[in-house]
């Protein structure tokens, strides 16, 4: 089995006519909804305070590594 992803312009009237016809071959092809990304959603305040640290941190590494400290 393999998998593919579409991305079209939902205003393109042939773009749509395609992939409704896609659709349509429910008995060819298997079409589930794509869940969210997880780099699509929203930070909380506490990921984000960690994922500065977590940069900051290995910025100063690099910066000691490099002058010898």
């Amino acid at each position: 089995m393999a998998t593919m992803t579409i991305s079209y312009d939902g205003h393109n009237r042939t773009a749509r006519t395609v992939v409704e016809l896609i659709r349509s071959l429910g008995d060819v092809f298997h079409i589930t909804a794509e869940q969210p990304k997880e780099s699509d959603r929203e930070w909380t305040a506490a990921e984000e305070r960690e994922a500065f640290l977590c940069t900051s941190r290995m910025n100063m590494a690099r910066w000691m590594a490099k002058n010898e400290i």
